[in-house]
């Protein structure tokens, strides 16, 4: 299969050429600068054009109608040369981005408004079927920052602690991402659509620039609280992977936190209210960490490397159970409220332990209280 993309290097293009080669699509790829040579041998043969050039900032307003309308007018003029007299032709599909601000009152609105209204006019005209989208704001990777994105904007500045600016905080704006308007882009690959049709984007999302910029700023504290965001949520989910995107390359490792005592060393990795506190120990062979109970707190010990008996003793019994893991099992042990435990380096080197927590420790109530394992 063959399509035609056209405005290929701006944000939409780039994540779709990408998705559409990940497919094994044959792309041919149009941009500002080309040539009606160019247009045709785009068109020839295509089973879809996705037509995303246009123009949202221009230096003169009369470039609105001429970089969404014009470039329009050039692809109908491609299709009808590269179809002139092959009557059994299958017409490609004709996918077109168009804009919410098609339906509000400005020189960008009023543009998009006539490219709707030329491909209605010319699918009607020559057979050809034809998908409109309008979109509300697009973010997700690759998008310029400082230009016609708040997503791309804010998190590009808060990732490395530039100023924003908020003219109205209270200001909602409709948004949508980017891999999901790839991916219902790509479902006209395989259905095409009768006439001409509208679609949308699903789902999309309402938030205040407020609420943004208080929702990336807490993504970027991140790094300092190691407080994780809600992934279950869709939006926070899509504004984490866009946030991350933004973060300088020569910035994307950073160092922890670490507490070292005469046992070894313990950092904490990641807490959330939601899934509780991991963190991570090295230790000293013929150290023993823990004898203590929980009355609420669930943990889990993993073992990394290393060799380690992890002991238990029920708080009102006697009878002590012992599991010898190493690094080489991976194998998970749960330690239950109500039951004194530790873990000993029993190996001649280093153990590391991962360990998972149920609640984010609170230092004021800890929920632990020592008591040895083994009596004497």
């Amino acid at each position: 299969m063959k399509v035609l993309v056209t405005g290929a290097n701006g944000f939409i293009g780039k994540n779709l050429v990408v998705a559409l080669k990940r497919a094994a699509v044959e792309v041919a790829e149009i941009d500002v600068d080309f040539t009606p040579a160019e247009f045709l041998a785009g068109v020839r043969d295509a089973a879809a054009v996705f037509h995303l050039a246009g123009v949202n900032r221009p230096e003169h307003e009369e470039e609105f109608a001429t970089g969404n309308v014009g470039s329009l007018d050039a692809l109908f003029a491609a299709l009808d040369r590269s179809l002139a007299g092959d009557l059994g032709v299958v017409r490609p599909v004709i996918v077109l981005s168009s804009s919410y601000q098609a339906g509000k009152d400005n020189q960008y609105g009023r543009s998009k408004l006539a490219g709707e209204q030329a491909l209605e006019a010319y699918a009607g005209r020559a057979g050809t079927p034809a998908v409109i989208y309008r979109l509300p704001g697009v973010f997700g990777k690759w998008c310029r920052p400082n230009y016609n994105s708040v997503v791309a904007t804010f998190c590009h500045n808060i990732a490395r602690d530039l100023p924003i600016t908020i003219s109205d905080p209270a200001r909602v704006v409709e948004l949508v991402y980017i891999d999901d308007v790839v991916a219902a882009f790509m479902t006209h690959l395989e259905s095409k659509p009768t006439g001409v049709t509208r679609s949308e984007v699903r789902p999309t999302f309402s938030a205040s620039l407020g609420e943004l910029a208080e929702r990336i700023h807490a993504l970027h504290a991140m790094r300092q609280t190691l407080e994780v965001a809600d992934a279950s949520d869709p939006f926070t989910r899509r504004l984490l992977g866009t946030y991350t995107s933004y973060l300088p390359p020569a910035e994307l490792a950073y160092g922890l936190e670490q507490r070292t005592d005469p046992r070894g060393t313990l950092a904490e990795l990641l807490k959330s209210p939601h899934f509780g506190q991991m963190f991570v120990s090295r230790t000293h062979p013929g150290v023993t960490r823990g004898n203590h109970y929980h009355d609420l707190k669930v943990e889990k010990f993993c073992v990394l490397e290393g060799e380690a008996v992890i002991r238990f003793r029920p708080i009102a019994g006697e009878e002590v159970i012992e599991h010898r893991v190493s690094g080489t099992d991976f194998k998970m042990v749960d330690i239950p409220p109500g039951m004194t435990h530790s873990i000993e380096n029993v190996g001649a080197t280093e153990m590391i332990v991962l360990f998972w927590a149920s609640e984010i420790l609170d230092r004021d109530h800890p929920d632990t209280y020592v008591s040895e394992v083994l009596h004497g």
